[in-house]
């Protein structure tokens, strides 16, 4: 589990993003130029991005490291293909 102050932190983030978000649906229902729109839904997803990030950095940091500490094989095994399932899951 990812330290108080991480999680703390990608809260905060994600409240940044939902204002965002809460503000390109302003945007479109004002009828706001198609490109303005689309960078800040590029700046949303550079966001999003930067959070799944820092979740991946503390499921590696904690919860795998703790797997492969353990000396359990079998939750080894789980770990390694939790990662693997989200990375074959992600849009291209």
């Amino acid at each position: 589990m990812a330290s108080a102050e991480s999680r703390a932190s990608q809260v905060r983030r994600l409240k940044r993003i939902e204002g965002q978000v809460r503000g390109v649906a302003a945007m479109i229902g004002e009828g706001r130029y198609c490109i303005d729109v689309l960078t800040q839904i590029s700046a949303i997803k550079a966001a999003l991005g930067a959070v799944e990030r820092e979740a991946l950095k503390d499921h590696a940091a904690h919860c795998v490291a703790h797997a492969i500490e353990s000396g359990d094989a079998e939750d080894q095994k789980r770990k390694f293909e939790e990662l693997i399932d989200l990375a074959l899951r992600r849009p291209v």
